[in-house]
């Protein structure tokens, strides 16, 4: 069958930087990097040497006191009065990564404060996203007086209130977006509350939990040589969470998702070795931001998406080294089977005809798997460029329930909050955020999202946009200005990879077809000569006759497949081409 074809929309709008003559030759010779480094630190805004030097080289002094973070005193005040009483303290926490993570992150915190903790993370089929009522009631039963919730909890008011009725103090640490009125916690602890004066706003739910760690610890009479071997042990969890839950790779993160990364490289957890080596990692070895989210993320989240997400947890808590393969071993065959089930959910989507003046787009069938979908509506807007929404039914209450994702000239959460009456529950931020809804209501949701966004969305913000950091010459592209550009890693939302544009190359000879969907294209430009991989262009190669002058868009990767096989450990990659005579 035919996949129908997606609406017609413009070509990529090529933007490039805004002129800065000389400043880049000058930032280059200020930090002793290469002219393709200095071009897209002076774009991305980095035009004053110490900012720029602070940027390649991000420390852990740079982070910031967590006791900046409003309402920090008084939880660590009742979280080490629990600590001494022997109190057990329960963690609230999420089946994905960032809620993992930040579920491992805190528990041990706790324990190596002297406390005892137990956990709940719920089952993304069975409960939904969110704190509930009955597992509150539930602790209370077991004696619990002090509950944390991590990656969540920011919108649990009520819950909040039952656990009080039951002599239950909260303590909420979240990031994502809160309501105008906060829940009626002891403590909520996120950077986004709007009285809240910390200064880096983007922090992910284990980000948050690690700030409550450090400030834990600060507090529990450690010498300072002990907090900052254990903190910078921690952030090994921190960063696989900041680069899978898709936070700005920035200040504050960037630090700790760089420190984090190198941490890889030599795990002493069983859990996370095991992890990296399922994934096909050598001991010894760093991953990259990109390797994380495309390896390592996608096995963690498979355990919650497709079962329960406690093996995760069990995974990164156990000693037994036999163990950690064996629960390794199922997260990887979970993810296989994962692939496969959104796979089939995916094709489905794209056999459904787009009408041209859709501007946002919602897809529902009552038998679709609901651990895949988020993943779906992200697929579906890379390919259609329009917010999405993918929908599945609970046969055990016959609630609707799914995930949608964004472009960037839409807020996806405040749609919601414009028709709030649809859903049984709803919450997220501006690019994702996940429903609840009465079967009922589907049909109504997808006509207010539609309209909502057609009011905000014009055609050119339907388009891709390629934001370009440096334009070129080819002649820059050598091994140690390359060498530079892989210095501002990690790469990710934020900061992704670096973007650079060539005008009017000319290629040098036919295009190679690579699996029948991807091309090999050579180009030249006054005398120097460069190959580049163009993946899901076959459709394209008329455009790339020898001889033809074009301008080229491309990004510079590494590549430890070719560098395995003695070959550069680099490779440059096709993003858009047009006809060189384009302005």
């Amino acid at each position: 069958m035919l996949t129908p074809p997606a609406p017609a929309r413009p070509p990529a709008r090529w933007v490039f930087p805004g002129p800065e003559p000389g400043r880049a030759a000058i930032l280059g010779a200020e930090l002793g990097v290469g002219s393709l480094a200095a071009k897209v630190l002076a774009a991305r805004g980095y035009t004053e040497a110490e900012p720029a030097r602070r940027f390649l080289h991000p420390s852990l002094g740079d982070l910031h006191d967590p006791f900046a973070l409003r309402d920090m005193e008084p939880a660590v005040q009742r979280l080490r009065a629990a600590i001494d009483a022997g109190e057990l303290i329960l963690i609230y926490g999420d089946y994905d990564v960032d809620g993992t993570t930040a579920v491992v992150l805190l528990l041990g915190a706790i324990r190596l404060a002297g406390g005892r903790a137990a956990y709940h993370v719920p089952h993304r089929l069975k409960d939904g996203y969110g704190m509930r009522s009955e597992v509150v009631e539930d602790a209370a039963a077991r004696g619990v007086r002090l509950i944390v919730s991590v990656d969540t909890g920011i919108r649990a008011a009520e819950v909040v209130v039952r656990a009080a009725e039951l002599g239950i103090a909260v303590i909420i640490t979240d990031h994502h977006l809160p309501e105008a009125a906060l829940p009626p916690a002891l403590a909520v602890i996120n950077p986004n509350r709007s009285d809240c004066g910390y200064p880096d706003k983007d922090l992910c739910g284990a980000g948050v939990a690690f700030k409550v760690a450090q400030a834990l610890l600060m507090r529990s009479g450690w010498p300072p040589g002990r907090l900052a071997r254990v903190s910078e042990s921690l952030l090994k969890m921190v960063a696989i969470a900041t680069v899978a839950d898709v936070v700005p790779l920035t200040g504050e993160n960037r630090a700790m998702v760089k420190h984090g990364l190198d941490g890889l490289a030599e795990p002493r957890n069983p859990g996370l070795r095991a992890l990296l080596a399922v994934a096909g990692f050598v001991p010894g070895t760093a991953p990259s931001a990109r390797q994380v989210a495309f390896q390592l993320a996608p096995r963690i989240n498979a355990a919650g998406r497709m079962d329960t997400a406690k093996s995760v947890i069990e995974l990164f808590t156990t000693s037994d080294e036999a163990r950690a393969r064996e629960l390794a071993g199922q997260l990887h065959d979970r993810n296989t089977e994962r692939r496969a089930v959104e796979s089939a959910i995916r094709e489905a989507c794209e056999q459904v005809p787009v009408e041209e003046t859709a501007a946002a787009l919602v897809y529902y069938a009552e038998d679709w798997h609901r651990g895949v979908l988020g993943i779906v509506a992200s697929r579906l807007v890379e390919r259609l460029h329009r917010p999405v929404f993918v929908l599945g039914r609970n046969e055990e209450d016959g609630q609707v329930q799914g995930s949608g994702r964004s472009i960037p000239a839409f807020h996806l959460l405040e749609a919601l909050e414009s028709m709030p009456e649809l859903f049984l529950r709803f919450g997220g931020h501006k690019h994702a955020a996940g429903v609840t809804l009465a079967a009922a209501n589907v049909d109504e949701f997808r006509r207010r999202l539609n309209a909502y966004a057609a009011a905000r969305l014009r055609s050119e913000d339907l388009a891709p946009r390629l934001e370009i950091d440096a334009l070129i010459e080819l002649a820059e592209v050598t091994e140690p200005s390359i060498r530079d550009v892989f210095a501002l890693a990690p790469f990710g939302h934020g900061n992704p990879p670096p973007l650079f544009a060539a005008r009017g190359v000319e290629v040098a000879a036919a295009p190679a077809v690579m699996k029948e969907k991807h091309l090999r294209i050579a180009v030249r430009q006054n005398g120097r000569s460069m190959t580049l991989k163009a993946w899901h262009f076959s459709e394209r190669a008329a455009e790339f006759a020898p001889g033809r002058r074009i301008d080229i868009a491309f990004a510079l990767e590494e590549d430890p497949y070719s560098a395995a096989r003695g070959y550069p450990g680099w490779s440059a990659t096709l993003r858009d081409a047009r006809p060189a005579a384009e302005g």
